[in-house]
């Protein structure tokens, strides 16, 4: 019924589409096609409103009278069914029209190469532990090796950290890409990072030039790695004049403003083996003091922004993080296909490409992937003014980032004469690009504010993109077959709790703020893209509903009170039309997009599990904000691979529960939610059974019959596992303190 969330490119369509506008004299660069199928999906919706209305109506008109058992309970549920309502009408608007776009490259390429805009590319890296430099120098030269006019590229590395770990990586990467680049071009090789390259081809590993190159890649690489173990660069290895920037008393926090180009496109010098010039290579480290706020990744977009305007100053810019490759070395081209089109493109700011991890299992056991996110939302966000920015594998208009506002009399001068062009020389450009560095440099400008990335919120990049299209402008979400970009995504249950906890306390800051997507677009946006910035800004607002409902109803169980109309009530129907509708419609989105029946299962468990652990602290954190209690950090997540035992169990699907002093308090939390269900679990069908109460409490039986089949990995990290990645025995003893009590206070 609703298969019409994934619908390949339309050929007919397409075709009729592309002539329509031949015929008015435009050859359009894309074309866009809705998604088939869309009254089935209306008359779904339609009912599940029914269904959901009929709930409420049963709620509000069956409360047990003043002085019964179960009352407050029962307004309790009302509430939280109310709230359950309202997100799901939200999460409405961005299925109802989900649309999907298609690129004529082949049309770009007809133009003549003078025509295409410099491109410059931001790659930001933060700490080279939990980002190693090896990795880091495998992405620059993947966004190196794009398949564009290389004398129009120019790469910018921003190192927060100030290494000189990072540095001496991308002066071996500056090296190595003189033989990879040819290397790329002569074999058409995809993708364009070398360690995902060699790590994949089998089939030419008997050619001489592959094993010569995926050799020369390998010492490269052991280097790379040596020096970080040693945590300094021996003094031989030193030959960059660069290096002389390091002084012994520099540290991450606290060091000058370091700005060094590599690879400058206009020097003779600067060109591969087969004589091709090389693009730009920029590496730059701004500066960084205690008594300064840094404002985090936002700051050092906005420093890559301030240097590359007199470096390179490209119209268009890709910001990539560290740890996602380019897969895909056509991206460049597809983006500029929506940004040039002459009849549809003058209003496009950014084009953003999903998210895509190249380590997640089979059945996507922390359902990192987020492929109905993928899939679905936001390319039902695209007909409505645009997906979101997500903060990597995006192409921005420079002068949108800058804060240009949308104009019908904006045109973009695509040949616009650079400062890269100018004949300055590199270490003048060096000088004044560290002025801009500076810490001090923002003091009493706009930048944060209305230049740049915006500053004070842990999802930058969200907020951002609001502001942009509330100026006016719009964006394209395009995800092709050949996914754009691809990275490493969490690999362990911690990992990934800590992650969501600083995208949803994010998002519900901005909700909680003046730019409040609902009040802020009013009059800028669409009614419908305001919901669907909310779906995300409300993340962390389900966890007291959902924690009240997986625990609450369960409870009940154990004094006998029913909470739900008995199965033989003409009300039973609507609960149970609108739980297995929601359930099948959850499940067949997940198949479409690409799930597995594990996999979609795996994602009701997180989906539990982020509610009740990650959500919660973030709206914890979010009202301590309020009233001052509590200032936002930016957490890094780990892109180093865990050691091999847990890497084992993630590969074979076991969830890790190896205990840190920040995973304890989640995962009591965890371990108390399941032992409350499956206690109640084994006296409600005790109590059915002996007291044939089969009807009135099988609603309340079922739900927690579920939460206790979800809970079943914990169960077993609790009991039954031995391995390092089992529950601590203090987690255990403190979850089973905590549920007793839980579980003793409604019999009294």
């Amino acid at each position: 019924m609703i298969l019409f969330f994934i619908s390949e490119p339309n050929t007919a369509f397409n075709t009729h589409f592309t002539d329509m506008a031949e015929t008015c004299g435009h050859r359009p660069l894309f074309a866009t096609q809705a998604a088939r199928g869309r009254t089935a999906y209306r008359l779904y919706a339609s009912s599940m409103l029914v269904g959901i209305c009929l709930v409420l109506i049963y709620r509000a008109t069956h409360a047990p009278e003043a002085g019964e058992s179960g009352r407050w309970a029962w307004f309790g549920m009302l509430a939280a069914e109310l709230w359950f309502s309202f997100y799901w009408i939200i999460t409405q608007s961005v299925r109802w029209n989900p649309v999907y776009r298609t690129t004529f490259k082949d049309r770009l390429s007809q133009l003549d190469e003078a025509e295409l805009p410099c491109v410059d590319i931001f790659v930001c890296t933060a700490d080279p532990v939990a980002e190693p430099p090896a990795m880091v120098v495998s992405t620059v030269l993947s966004l190196m090796a794009y398949d564009y006019p290389s004398e129009k590229l120019s790469v910018y590395l921003s190192d927060d950290s100030g290494s000189e770990l990072t540095f001496y990586a991308i002066c071996e990467a500056a090296q190595f890409a003189k033989r990879w680049l040819p290397f790329c071009r002569r074999h058409r090789v995809e993708p364009r990072s070398p360690a995902a390259y060699f790590a994949g081809s089998a089939e030419a590993s008997d050619d001489k030039e592959h094993s010569d190159m995926k050799n020369l890649f390998r010492e490269m690489e052991s280097r790379i790695e040596a020096v970080s173990i040693l945590g300094k660069v021996p003094k031989e290895q030193k030959t960059h004049k660069g290096f002389s920037e390091w002084t012994s008393d520099m540290t991450s926090k606290n060091h000058p403003p370091v700005v060094q180009i590599l690879i400058d496109s206009r020097e003779e010098n600067s060109v591969d083996i087969d004589g091709t010039v090389l693009p730009t290579l920029v590496y730059m480290a701004r500066e960084k003091r205690p008594q300064h706020h840094h404002n985090f990744k936002a700051g050092a977009m906005n420093a890559l922004l301030r240097v590359s305007s007199v470096i390179s100053n490209s119209p268009i810019i890709l910001n990539v993080d560290c740890d996602m490759y380019s897969n895909n070395s056509q991206s460049i081209r597809d983006a500029l296909c929506f940004v040039m089109d002459e009849e549809q493109g003058h209003d496009v700011a950014f084009v953003q490409f999903p998210q895509g991890y190249e380590n997640t299992t089979d059945n996507d056991l922390y359902a990192n992937a987020f492929k109905a996110i993928n899939y679905v939302e936001l390319s039902g966000l695209d007909d409505l003014g645009g997906p979101l920015y997500i903060g990597t594998g995006c192409f921005h208009r420079r002068n949108t980032l800058c804060g240009t506002k949308y104009s019908t009399e904006y045109k973009e001068d695509w040949k616009r004469i650079t400062k890269m062009e100018k004949k300055e020389s590199v270490s003048i450009l060096e000088d004044t690009a560290k002025s801009l560095a500076t810490c001090i440099y923002e003091f009493n400008t706009q930048w944060g504010k209305e230049m740049g990335l915006k500053y004070g919120c842990a999802v930058e990049d969200v907020i951002t993109g609001l502001i942009i299209h509330c100026r006016g402008w719009r964006s394209v979400y395009f995800n092709p077959e050949r996914k754009g970009f691809l990275g490493a995504s969490p690999t362990t249950l911690l990992q990934t709790l800590v992650q969501h906890k600083r995208w949803s306390e994010g998002n519900l800051q901005i909700v909680l703020s003046k730019y409040c997507p609902l009040f802020y677009g009013h009059g800028k946006l669409k009614l419908g893209h305001r919901m669907g910035y909310c779906i995300y800004g409300l993340w962390a607002a389900n966890s007291i509903p959902t924690l009240f409902y997986l625990t609450i109803p369960s409870l009940f169980l154990l004094k006998g009170v029913s909470l739900f109309p008995e199965a033989s009530s003409p009300w039973f129907a609507p609960f149970a039309y609108v739980a297995v509708a929601k359930n099948a419609f959850s499940l067949v989105e997940s198949f479409v997009s690409g799930d597995t029946l594990v996999g979609w299962w795996n994602i009701q468990r997180m989906w539990m599990l982020k509610r009740t652990t990650s959500y919660l602290f973030a709206t914890i954190d979010n009202m301590l904000a309020l009233v001052g209690a509590s200032k936002a950090a930016f957490v890094i997540t780990a892109k180093v691979a865990e050691a091999d035992d847990s890497a084992k169990r993630y590969e074979r699907e076991v969830m890790e529960f190896g205990t840190t002093a920040s995973a304890g308090v989640m995962f009591v939390i965890i371990g108390t939610m399941a032992l409350i269900n499956l206690a109640c679990l084994v006296v409600g069908l005790q109590r059915a059974v002996v007291d044939q109460a089969f009807g009135g409490l099988l609603i309340q039986n079922a739900v927690c019959g579920l939460v206790v089949a979800l809970n079943l990995p914990i169960y077993e990290a609790m009991f039954l596992r031995k391995d390092k990645g089992r529950m601590s025995s203090s987690t255990v003893f403190a979850s089973a303190g905590l549920s007793v009590l839980a579980c003793v206070l409604p019999v009294l």
